[in-house]
């Protein structure tokens, strides 16, 4: 069953809202929310897959959301598109007053065991600290390659954010985002 939140004023006057009954993203059996961009509270992470977007858009999305940090998460930082490789990318937000942080080797995916396992490791446990430090200062973005969260090993960090008391928000688009229902 799906959950859509619709018409209803968020903190700082934002609008809430999307259409009923319409879940352009198919989340399998998850109650989701979609919150229209502009929300903003503390001890907030986001995350966003860089997909097959352009570099224009991946920016816009970025700034759309306020994010002042894009945490890269991804083990192997390469991509088929140019722009996606950790060089380019880094060079590209840093050109345009963006934050680059690689936290792939601690926080990256395909891991030996399953990534659920890995979640128990000090080296996952300091790379997780590493991004809440961060994440304190500046509005944070976690970046992966898969656009869709729950596709993407972006859930299981979230997961262990939201254990800590973090209010993670995974950005679809310009107009919609992905909060799960509380643990």
């Amino acid at each position: 069953m799906s959950v859509f939140v619709n018409g209803t004023n968020g903190p700082n006057g934002t609008n809430v809202s999307s259409s009923e009954n319409s879940n352009p993203y198919g989340c399998f059996g998850e109650s989701i929310k979609f919150i229209e961009a502009g929300m903003g509270m503390p001890k907030e992470i986001y995350t966003l897959g860089t997909s097959t977007r352009e570099p224009e858009g991946f920016v816009d999305l970025l700034k759309r959301y306020g994010i002042e940090t894009c945490a890269d998460v991804r083990r192997f930082p390469t991509s088929r598109f140019e722009h996606f490789k950790r060089e380019n990318l880094e060079k590209i937000l840093r050109d345009e007053g963006l934050n680059y942080l690689y936290l792939g080797k601690g926080l990256g995916g395909y891991r030996r065991g399953g990534y659920e396992d890995y979640r128990q490791s000090l080296e996952f446990k300091d790379a997780l600290g590493k991004l809440e430090e961060v994440a304190q200062k500046s509005r944070t973005a976690i970046t992966c390659a898969e656009k869709l969260p729950w596709r993407c090993h972006r859930r299981h960090i979230a997961r262990a954010l939201e254990k800590k008391g973090w209010k993670v928000i995974h950005i679809l688009d310009d107009n919609h985002v992905w909060v799960p229902e509380e643990l």
